[in-house]
């Protein structure tokens, strides 16, 4: 079978799925093409500021499309085959992620742009919001910590083409760094002379190629030049990246989040479209086995690891608090909601898609599946990546460094995210304010990842085991869960306020669906930890086990309200700013 097949019949069905189902969403939110958004009662030109939802999107999505969509899927399609991973992207992104989102995103609005946490604390109790900002801060460590490894080992090592070339680590990291200084100069020249977006546009994207292309000439490469392993090298990036993160978290936004999340928006759907076009012209054949089994060479089975492997892919909680953070803030109309809610999910169901298909070009015995603690999957993305390129006349190192830096673009705008949302969770939950309280809540954010990168985790058998192999699992478990939690608190907004029975099928089955995988998995990664290293001082487990306490309290409450004695609010509409 060819990759075209698996391409166009995922792009089809989730086509089908926007026109459809979409429509289903749309109609049953109510969403109101009239109605007065926050993003225009409250606007300030700041924070509040009505964007068309063309330009919307891209900021969007490049907010939501991390590294999951991409590691997920590869990790994912090599322990059980491509065929479960490809339906549970399809399936999931339609009916659980896509839900997830549009919900998450209209209820935000509906409450006057307010966070899903005090949507929860307006429609549970204030010991459920309180609870579900804890299970927020720990989520983003952890996706802090998974992230910033993963991003490090790109900066390490090279790839070897077929043709002989190499690309190396230290071009990307050389690239990286340009591409984290365009979009500062972009914003300053925005902010202080009056050139256009446009124009701009036209000036810095080109730019980034220029960065990408120049990298290779001038690598940073810090285990040559410092004379260090690269284990001792991946460390210091992860520490360079983490005072980025400090820093970035707490610079106005105009000076690099919305310049980058512009560019970043544009070079992603270039990476999307790219791979998807080399894709259908290539011809390349599917070499990977569909199925491979249901429990891997390390006792890892597919329900339910699968579903928490493939997070941001198929669905993924974090995805509520973009919504709920920055996204409601700017949406235009309630209509316009469908598309940025619920299309760009599915646009992250294909860029899962495209990155299972990186894995399905390979046969099993390929070398870059091969390796200590498994296939890397930065490299095996950008491998594909260039392969796909190369179809459409993109000379092979391009192409590689190109998906490379693709996958860097994806990471930097979540880390930064990550440490400025956990910022907030920490201001809110301790009552920080002024200068003090945000350095101290940054610094705790930002810090706290620090501690676990600077470990070197190890297997049963004693191998050194990398730190993001080690998180993403734990990673993929509490960002599931954080979506159930969602779901949860979506789900009883919408019976109070519509006491119909499509919130059961439509949000609450999901809900349902995801808590019990998450937790399921959550279970079993703790007892595989304590297994082999016994009750150890190690506090990856232990916070794990505080997730799950975190969200069986906040299930508790749900169920207290809705089943429970205590008598529901008469149904109502939350009422739109106005």
């Amino acid at each position: 079978m060819s990759l075209v097949t698996i391409v166009v019949a995922a792009a089809l069905c989730l086509l089908a799925a926007y026109r459809f189902y979409g429509w289903f969403l749309a109609a049953a939110l109510r969403l109101d093409p009239d109605a007065v958004t926050p993003a225009v009662a409250l606007r300030d030109d700041n924070d509040y500021v009505p964007i068309e939802p063309r330009f919307l999107l891209g900021q969007h999505f490049s907010a939501i499309a991390a590294a999951g969509p991409i590691v997920g899927p590869i990790l994912a399609g090599v322990m059980f085959g491509w065929l479960p991973a490809l339906l549970w992207i399809v399936i999931g992104s339609i009916f659980i992620g896509g839900v997830h989102d549009i919900t998450a995103l209209v209820a935000s609005v509906r409450h006057k742009a307010r966070s899903i946490a005090e949507v929860v604390r307006e429609h549970m109790s204030r010991r459920s919001y309180v609870l579900f900002l804890a299970f927020v801060w720990f989520a983003l460590v952890y996706i802090v910590v998974a992230f910033t490894d993963i991003t490090a080992s790109s900066f390490i090592g090279s790839i070897e083409l077929e043709s002989g070339e190499q690309v190396s680590g230290g071009g990307i990291a050389t690239s990286s760094l340009l591409y984290l200084l365009l979009p500062v100069i972009m914003g300053l020249l925005l902010r202080f002379t009056r050139l256009p977006l446009p124009f701009a546009t036209v000036i810095f994207l080109p730019l980034v190629g220029v960065a990408i292309w120049a990298g290779q000439l001038l690598p940073l490469d810090f285990s040559a030049i410092l004379k260090m392993s690269p284990a001792a090298a991946q460390r210091l990036w992860g520490v360079l990246l983490l005072i980025y993160c400090f820093v970035a978290s707490m610079v106005p936004m105009w000076l690099l989040l919305q310049p980058r999340g512009h560019l970043g928006g544009y070079f992603l759907y270039f990476a999307l479209v790219g791979g998807a076009l080399g894709l259908v012209l290539g011809g390349e054949k599917i070499q990977y086995p569909a199925y491979t089994g249901w429990t891997t060479p390390k006792g890892e089975t597919l329900f339910p690891m699968l579903f928490i492997l493939i997070a941001c892919g198929a669905c993924s909680g974090f995805h509520s608090i973009v919504a709920s953070g920055t996204t409601c803030k700017q949406l235009r109309r309630e209509t316009d909601a469908k598309i940025i809610g619920y299309g760009a999910m599915l646009m992250e169901g294909m860029v899962a898609v495209v990155s299972l298909c990186c894995v399905m070009r390979l046969a099993p015995d390929a070398p870059l599946l091969a390796g200590q603690g498994g296939p890397r999957p930065n490299y095996l993305y950008a491998s594909g990546i260039g392969s796909f390129l190369g179809v459409l006349g993109i000379p092979a190192a391009f192409g590689v460094s190109f998906g490379l830096m693709a996958f860097t673009t994806f990471v930097y705008d979540t880390l930064d995210v990550c440490t400025r949302l956990g910022r907030y969770v920490l201001e809110e939950l301790f009552s920080w304010r002024g200068r003090a309280g945000r350095v101290a809540s940054t610094a705790l954010t930002a810090g706290v990842p620090l501690y676990f990168l600077m470990g070197q985790p190890t297997d049963p058998g004693g191998r050194i085991v990398p730190v993001w192999r080690v998180f993403w699992d734990l990673f993929g478990a509490s960002n599931q869960l954080l979506a159930a939690l969602t779901l949860i608190g979506v789900t009883v907004w919408l019976w109070q306020t519509r006491r119909a029975r499509w919130v059961w099928l439509v949000t609450g089955l999901p809900m349902i669906w995801m808590y019990v995988m998450s937790t399921w998995a959550l279970m079993r990664i703790i007892g595989a930890q304590w297994s082999a290293h016994g009750l150890s001082a190690d506090p990856v487990p232990w916070v794990g086990v505080t997730l799950l306490a975190l969200a069986a309290l906040m299930l508790i409450e749900a169920v207290r309200l809705l089943f429970g004695r205590e008598t529901l609010p008469p149904p109502r509409e939350a009422v739109p700013a106005t």
